[in-house]
């Protein structure tokens, strides 16, 4: 089975975050850099999946030349190839120009199993995975827990609200993306480290067709902080139930 694990380089969690002078993006002159972690979990579950079925795991990343560290991770942890498709840090990244620039690149893999995180750590779009199986015109299913294969497809488990999960069969190929925590994450070993840097990591210069934005970020800015007081007026029950409704209906705390 040749599965592909989309990743993400993001700044590390605990970056001290500020916003650039021009104020459409952070600054990055000082940042580290890591996988998004929702990515990690994907690539994950390809690993394990290849443990089962045997095949090849491809990992594939768009970003500028600081994403190889991320690739670098990636292929230490067990992946067997790599695709980096060269972009800038100006190239834009919305969902939809993302998933182009994936699909474009995937064009000639033909992938049994493209595998992505639910969401990214910094845009957060829970977007682009969806866009992309609609774009390569794979059925999809978002928020799995668990895959298990089958002779003629895959059953995955989805994870619902309030504590509710649906099992779902699919054919292959196939898009899923995966939830954070539905496994434990590995850890690179030494020679996993040593054999990386002997693996193919396939460079691809984006199509200029597929660089095109659909959103165009304005403005960033950090939340405004306020502080107000309330005085309740009248009787202890009555000035109870009117803070009962503040807090439920204004500041959403109960």
């Amino acid at each position: 089975m040749k599965i592909v694990a989309a990743i993400k380089q993001v700044p590390s969690r605990d970056s001290l975050l500020k916003v650039s002078p021009s104020g459409k993006w952070i600054e990055e002159a000082d940042l580290s850099y890591e996988i998004n972690e929702p990515d990690a979990y994907a690539l994950e579950e390809a690993l394990q999946l290849k443990e089962k079925l045997g095949g090849e795991v491809i990992a594939i990343c768009a970003g500028p030349d600081r994403a190889t560290q991320t690739i670098r991770e990636a292929l230490a942890k067990g992946t067997d190839r790599a695709i980096h498709i060269e972009t800038s840090d100006q190239t834009p990244s919305d969902p939809l120009a993302l998933a182009r620039l994936l699909s474009s690149a995937l064009e000639a893999e033909k992938p049994d199993l493209v595998l992505t995180g639910l969401q990214s750590d910094d845009f957060g779009y829970g977007q682009t995975g969806v866009v992309l199986a609609e774009i390569m015109g794979l059925p999809h299913a978002t928020i799995i827990m668990n895959v298990e294969p089958e002779s003629n497809g895959i059953k995955v488990k989805r994870e619902l609200e309030d504590g509710w999960f649906q099992n779902v069969w699919m054919p292959l190929p196939a898009l899923l993306t995966i939830q954070s925590g539905a496994t434990k994450l590995r850890y690179a070993t030494l020679m996993g480290i040593k054999r990386a840097k002997t693996k193919e990591i396939r460079k691809v210069q984006p199509a200029a067709a597929a660089q095109n934005a659909a959103i165009r970020l304005e403005r960033i800015y950090l939340p405004e902080k306020s502080r107000r007081s309330q005085i309740f007026d009248g009787q202890p029950k009555e000035a109870a139930a009117q803070l009962i409704e503040k807090l439920r209906f204004e500041a959403r705390v109960i």
